[in-house]
């Protein structure tokens, strides 16, 4: 934390706040970027595509180079695991639509869906079965899909509330992790009999969660599954608090819920924290984004005498609300918030 600190590359956007960042796991610098006007709260969105280059000074450089304009506000992108120019986003009048980069005619997404009865907040490729993503919304839903489909595969209703984001497993296919405005975190087996498909046109909704962790008081917004400990979660919400809960150690609580073992807090951000994300390079480091105005930086087992927090980001002027590691370039962290700007930067 010490030391003078290159400045970020950055991407202005004005009149369109940013939700969500996504790095494409085929081409080491592009990036995605989800967008709303308003705020999201009412109008249009966008989505931009970006790259990022080293800048002649030895720092970074970003570069816009194409958007996709849709009806309304769009919540978070998800690049495909099997197609390299494809990418699925996710809006707030509950649709969710799959666009090929490579197309510009009429800048139009290639497939359309519409089932989720309110904002999408959430989508997620899985990275195991790469034809197959997964979405989560306001209404209560979880849903599984697959491009070629005019219909999701499946429907988990595990939460009676706002489910704020859903995530595949990167070590176990049919492992879904969720968080809500329960305060709880759910995963569900995709494998489990309850879940068998219908013979409807639409998915029935299903539960039975099996495993249930209630992890906060307050509305949990963020969830992420650490890229080297398949059963370890961070998770992160109105508390302020980020939070590593191991699955595997399952105790009973005083409530009658089975959940996990909470293995430390990250404490430091002065407001809710909007997303947590695991470092694909590292297994101990963990980076947050928070209405705060900051994306900091954890090492969730420091040595000892070493604090948990390793970097604060706050060139940002407004809530930053998504955060998303380099795949291909350890170090490099992208941030993303209200005040229009993406950031790109080494920790």
């Amino acid at each position: 934390m010490n030391g003078p600190r290159p400045p970020p590359a950055v991407l202005h956007t004005p009149g369109f706040a940013h939700f969500s960042i996504a790095w494409s796991p085929f081409h080491t610098t592009r990036l995605a970027l989800a967008s709303s006007a308003n705020f999201g709260l009412v109008g249009n969105g966008r989505l931009h595509l970006a790259s990022v280059a080293p800048a002649p000074t030895g720092t970074l450089a970003l570069t816009l180079d194409k958007q996709y304009e849709t009806q309304d506000g769009l919540y978070d992108v998800a690049w495909s695991e099997v197609h390299e120019n494809q990418l699925v986003t996710a809006s707030g009048d509950g649709s969710i639509k799959l666009w090929d980069v490579m197309l510009n005619v009429g800048n139009l997404p290639i497939r359309a869906w519409q089932e989720h009865t309110r904002e999408v907040f959430s989508v997620d490729w899985s990275n195991i079965k790469k034809d197959v993503f997964v979405s989560s919304s306001w209404d209560g839903n979880i849903k599984l899909w697959t491009p070629e489909r005019p219909r999701s595969v499946l429907t988990l209703h595990g939460h009676n509330s706002c489910v704020y984001q859903a995530m595949f497993s990167p070590h176990q296919p049919d492992l879904v992790a969720s968080c809500s405005t329960d305060g709880t975190l759910k995963i569900f087996d995709l494998r489990a009999p309850a879940y068998a498909p219908t013979n409807n046109t639409f998915t029935s909704p299903l539960s039975a969660a099996v495993l249930t962790i209630p992890a906060s008081g307050t509305e949990i917004l963020s969830v992420d599954w650490n890229k080297y400990r398949p059963f370890v979660l961070a998770s992160a919400g109105v508390d302020k608090l980020a939070k590593v809960w191991d699955c595997r150690m399952i105790k009973l609580q005083e409530t009658g819920n089975v959940g996990g073992a909470c293995e430390t807090q990250l404490l430091g951000h002065e407001y809710a924290v909007r997303k947590v994300q695991w470092s694909p390079h590292r297994p101990e480091v963990l980076a947050t984004a928070s209405y705060d105005m900051t994306c900091r930086v954890w090492n969730t087992v420091p040595a000892a005498g070493r604090p948990q927090l390793m970097y604060i980001h706050d060139p940002h002027t407004e809530f930053v609300v998504g955060c998303s590691w380099s795949l291909y370039d350890e170090g490099v962290l992208a941030s993303c918030g209200w005040d229009s700007r993406l950031n790109v930067f080494r920790v």
